[in-house]
C-alpha cells in the first residue's frame, strides 16, 4: 500500500506555529535567546509583524489541514503552538530593556534565517529542480536539526573562532604587510580575501578527505543522500569551528579590513547554501569562474572517480591550482550522493554527532 504524501499545509502550519512560539520566547528572554550582533539587523516592529503573520498563517493552514483530514497530528502541533504563543503574549508581548550578557543563543537568527531561506529556495527548487522532490524528503529532519544547532549556537561558534584566531594571530604580526593591504580599496581587499580564504579552505577540505581522523567529522557532511538548500547545513560542530577558525586566521593575520571580512562572511553564507541547492541552472562558462551547484554536486557524488576533486567553495581557480579541478560533461549530474560506504555513517543527528568521537570507522 502506497503511503500518502505528507501534507504541505500541515507541515507549514507546524513550522510557523513552532517558529512563532520560539519568537515569543525570544521577546520574553531576549538576553538569553537572541544574539546581540543579529538584533542590530532587524527592528522590533519588523519582528512583531513577522510574528503576527506566523500566528495567523499557522492557525489558518492548520485548521484547513485538520478539516481535510491530512496529517492532523502535525497540523495540531502548528495550531497548538500558535495558541500557546498567543497565551504567552503573541505579537503584543511586552519585554523589558535588554541587559548585557556574556553569552546568548541565536534563536532569533535561527527563526528568521529558516523562514527566509525556505521562502526563497523552496519555490525556486520546485521550479528548477535537478530532480523533483519534496522539501520533506528523506533526511530533512536530520538536516533541520543541524540547521537549528548551527544557528542557535552561532555565538558559541563566534567566540570559539575569535579566541582561537586571536591567540594565534597575536604571535604572527606583519605591520608593513597589514598597512599595505589596508591601503587598498575595499573591493580589492574583498576579492583577495575570497581567494586567500578559499585556498585555505580547499587545502583543509582536502585534508578532511585524506586524514582519517578528520574524515570522521567531515563524513557527516557527505552522508547526505539528497542535495538541496538544507543539505549544506549538515556539518559536525567540530568541523564548523575548525573550518571557520582556519579560514579566518590568514585574513586576520594579513590584516584585511573588517568590511572586507564581513563581505566575505556574507558570501560564504549565500554560496554555501547555493552550492548544495537542487537547481539545474546551466551556468555555462561561468562554471570556470565561480563554484555553482553542479560543480559542487559532483564533489558529493557517490563515485570513486570524484572523491578527490572540486574542493573549492568559491573559485574553481583554486582547484585548478591544486590539480583537483574536474568539470563533467555539460548538463550531467550525479546519479547518487553520499559516502562510498553508507554503513559507516549512522542516520540521525545525535548518532552522527557522537560517531566521530567513538571508535574509528573507515569510509
Amino acid at each position: 500500500m502506497t503511503r500518502p504524501a505528507p501534507s504541505w499545509l500541515a507541515h507549514i502550519s507546524a513550522g510557523l506555529g513552532l517558529s512563532a512560539l520560539l519568537g515569543v520566547l525570544c521577546f520574553h528572554f531576549p538576553e538569553l535567546l537572541t544574539s546581540r550582533e543579529f538584533r542590530e539587523v532587524y527592528t522590533e516592529g519588523f519582528a512583531r509583524s513577522l510574528l503576527l503573520f506566523g500566528l495567523v498563517a499557522a492557525f489558518v493552514l492548520g485548521t484547513v489541514s485538520i478539516l481535510r483530514g491530512r496529517d492532523s497530528p502535525v497540523a495540531l502541533i502548528g495550531v497548538g503552538s500558535a495558541a500557546l504563543a498567543v497565551m504567552l503574549g503573541g505579537a503584543t508581548v511586552h519585554f523589558d530593556p535588554i541587559e548585557s550578557t556574556a553569552f546568548s543563543l541565536g534563536l532569533d537568527w535561527f527563526v528568521l534565517s529558516l523562514f527566509f531561506s525556505a521562502l526563497v529556495f523552496i519555490p525556486i527548487e520546485r521550479m528548477l529542480a535537478v530532480r523533483p522532490m519534496s522539501p520533506l524528503r528523506e533526511g530533512w529532519r536530520t538536516d533541520l536539526a543541524y540547521f537549528f544547532m548551527g544557528h542557535v549556537l552561532v555565538q558559541f561558534v563566534l567566540i570559539a573562532v575569535t579566541a582561537s584566531t586571536s591567540t594565534v594571530a597575536a604571535f604572527a604580526a606583519f605591520p608593513a604587510l597589514k598597512a599595505a593591504i589596508q591601503s587598498w580599496p575595499a573591493w580589492v581587499q574583498f576579492l583577495l580575501a575570497v581567494f586567500v580564504a578559499d585556498m585555505t579552505q580547499a587545502l583543509l577540505h582536502r585534508a578532511y578527505h585524506r586524514v582519517p581522523f578528520l574524515w570522521r567529522f567531515h563524513s557527516v557532511h557527505h552522508s547526505s543522500r539528497k542535495m538541496d538548500w538544507l543539505a549544506g547545513s549538515r556539518m559536525h560542530l567540530v568541523e564548523i569551528v575548525l573550518t571557520r577558525s582556519t579560514v579566518l586566521l590568514p585574513l586576520v593575520v594579513l590584516g584585511f579590513s573588517a568590511d572586507a571580512i564581513n563581505a566575505y562572511v556574507i558570501l560564504v553564507g549565500v554560496q554555501a547554501v547555493l552550492a548544495h541547492a537542487n537547481l539545474r541552472i546551466d551556468f555555462g562558462w561561468l562554471e570556470y569562474v565561480l563554484v555553482t551547484p553542479r560543480y559542487h554536486h559532483w564533489h558529493h557524488a557517490r563515485r570513486a572517480d570524484y572523491v578527490d576533486v572540486n574542493y573549492a567553495i568559491h573559485l574553481p581557480l583554486v582547484d585548478m591550482l591544486m590539480g583537483t579541478f574536474r568539470r563533467p560533461s555539460r548538463g550531467t549530474w550525479p546519479e547518487e550522493y553520499g559516502v562510498m560506504k553508507l554503513e559507516t555513517v549512522p542516520e540521525g543527528f545525535w548518532r552522527q554527532a557522537w560517531m566521530p568521537l567513538s571508535r574509528h570507522r573507515d569510509s
